[in-house]
């Protein structure tokens, strides 16, 4: 894995095979815990769930989404704070209490009518690894379970809910060669 940065004010510069796989994706596929959140899982007294999602990774999914590429969410856990994320979001394709992610993914990859080899998939722990391992761009954070880091085909610099579906978002619109023309409209 490489992570060459070339300033903070500046969009990250991928390795070149990086962005050639990158550039086929049609499907990005995100874990919950430790990828759209820092991983913490909080109750209340009362025994309310808490979570806390990263604004920048769900404006990085809407432009995903405006580009035509298709998000998911798979995730071991049941919340409904994640069926409202997705809903809020307009991510149509959401499981929840998958603990086999690679079986789920098969299956939404058959309804799609789309080969792993098009997808990307963002995790952090060991029930992600057959799904990163499997698809095409397997990509993982710098706060995973270091089995993963070693497993996935990058990392991100940012850590899992604090930017790095934002990350992942800004790769994949670069890639495509739309990464400036999406920025340029709010400029």
């Amino acid at each position: 894995m490489t992570d060459t940065y070339a300033h903070p004010d500046e969009p990250r510069q991928w390795p070149e095979d990086i962005l050639q796989i990158a550039a086929t994706v049609e499907l990005l596929v995100l874990d919950v815990d430790g990828v759209m959140t820092r991983g913490d899982v909080v109750f209340t007294a009362s025994g309310d769930e808490i979570k806390a999602f990263n604004i920048l990774d769900g404006q990085g999914i809407k432009l995903l989404q405006r580009e035509g590429i298709r998000v998911a969410i798979i995730t071991g856990r049941e919340s409904p704070l994640t069926a409202r994320r997705a809903r809020d979001l307009g991510i149509k394709h959401l499981q929840q209490n998958r603990e086999d992610k690679l079986v789920a993914l098969r299956e939404l990859c058959n309804e799609l009518n789309l080969p792993l080899a098009k997808v990307a998939y963002l995790g952090d722990d060991l029930p992600d690894l057959s799904a990163i391992r499997a698809v095409g761009l397997g990509i993982t954070v710098p706060n995973a379970y270091w089995l993963i880091r070693r497993h996935a085909r990058c990392c991100t610099l940012a850590r899992g809910g604090e930017g790095a579906v934002r990350e992942v978002s800004d790769l994949l619109l670069q890639a495509r060669g739309s990464l400036d023309a999406t920025l340029e409209t709010y400029l």
